[in-house]
């Protein structure tokens, strides 16, 4: 059994993303923080996949906004703690009018702060390898960033331990709250407030207030291709993307676009497929990605999906795709009305889940959030 020392302002479960950024936020406000978490290291959804803080195409309005700020904290966060930058920027291709027609829309909003369209010519200037027969348009971002999870994660945790003196409590899991207890299958211990961050576990602490919102699980199928010897001025994406996306698929000429799709790649819209490709260190491509809705997905990567994953990669690039080095699936929580939900079960306890998939993306903002709320029941108690 472990033992806790003294009393925690703060006890956070889950250490995933929105667990660590949670972390974070208390720590810079000068709290005392334990995190436990079920699993010796990462395992989930913020290590399984693209590493992608994705700023454009995020829905407008208060998601938007988040991830501006998740994306400033990021490269804090990256400095400090040594995680590699990996690349920078977005390009979304576009072979279709009704697509360009959306990018166009998008550039008329308040959301394409860092944006620009290009010309196929001057897209292939830059990326002599983008050789797709009916590119019509680039939208080309300069804000995103791209790191790799599955270091990232654990050097984020480490250097919260070992910088801000965060208490990490693994193979753990809180079975009780009762504040100022918490009980852990490690023991019990002390905390004046508590951060539920549970990722896409949907029955452990609070299910019924979880299950109140209709939150299900949503299963994505990812693969790692061999470096194709060209390294690519951004992350990629594609036509599919822009249905996918709220803050373009909230415009108006997003509607022709998705008439058009349903016609064209019927199948892909059936697996939720759409195009993400990022290049690591070694320049191997991470790409994905499929989209499976249930409370609990089958665990099979199916070779079916991953083909048109592929499929819209030869279309998007004009290019064959290198070989394929690993596969894998993730899951994460999912909601059809809520990107994010941030609910208070009790006084002095709140659970924060993000629910569309953009933790990496989102959730240092939801973290300073998180903490904002607590500390102000605090001040009214």
């Amino acid at each position: 059994m472990t033992t806790f020392s003294g009393r925690y302002d703060l006890a956070v479960v889950g250490a995933g993303i929105i667990g660590l950024a949670t972390a974070l936020a208390a720590v810079r406000r000068g709290l005392r923080v334990v995190v436990v978490d079920r699993d010796a290291q990462a395992n989930g959804a913020s290590v399984r996949n693209f590493g992608f803080i994705t700023v454009t195409g995020q829905g407008r309005g208060s998601m938007w906004s988040r991830a501006r700020r998740t994306r400033d904290v990021w490269l804090e966060v990256a400095l400090a703690a040594g995680v590699q930058i990996v690349h920078r920027g977005l390009w979304m291709t576009a072979r279709r009018p009704e697509s360009v027609a959306v990018l166009e829309a998008f550039m008329g909003t308040e959301m394409a702060e860092g944006c620009s369209i290009l010309t196929p010519a001057a897209a292939r200037r830059r990326f002599p390898q983008l050789k797709a027969p009916g590119l019509a348009a680039v939208l080309e971002s300069t804000i995103e960033l791209r790191v790799e999870s599955r270091q990232a994660i654990p050097r984020i945790a480490a250097w919260l331990a070992d910088a801000h003196g965060v208490t990490f409590v693994r193979n753990a899991t809180v079975h009780r709250i009762d504040l100022p207890q918490v009980g852990t299958s490690s023991g019990s211990l002390e905390a004046e407030r508590v951060a539920v961050c549970p990722g896409d576990d949907l029955s452990g602490l609070y299910a019924e207030r979880i299950g109140a919102h209709a939150v299900t699980r949503c299963k994505l199928q990812m693969l790692r291709l061999a470096s194709p010897g060209y390294t690519l001025p951004a992350a990629l994406m594609s036509d599919l993307g822009l249905t996918r996306y709220a803050g373009y698929e909230g415009l108006a000429p997003c509607a022709a676009l998705k008439t058009r799709l349903q016609a064209e790649q019927a199948d892909h819209i059936a697996r939720g497929v759409h195009l993400i490709v990022v290049q690591s260190a070694d320049g191997s491509l991470v790409v994905g990605d499929s989209h499976e809705y249930a409370l609990t997905p089958d665990p099979i990567s199916h070779e079916a999906v991953d083909a048109l994953i592929l499929e819209e990669f030869r279309a998007a690039l004009g290019i064959d795709p290198p070989p394929t080095m690993e596969r894998w699936t993730g899951t994460y929580a999912s909601a059809a009305d809520r990107p994010v939900l941030i609910d208070a079960p009790a006084p002095g306890v709140r659970i924060a889940v993000v629910t569309c998939g953009a933790g990496a993306s989102s959730g240092f903002a939801i973290g300073e959030e998180v903490v904002a709320s607590l500390l102000h029941d605090g001040a009214t108690r």
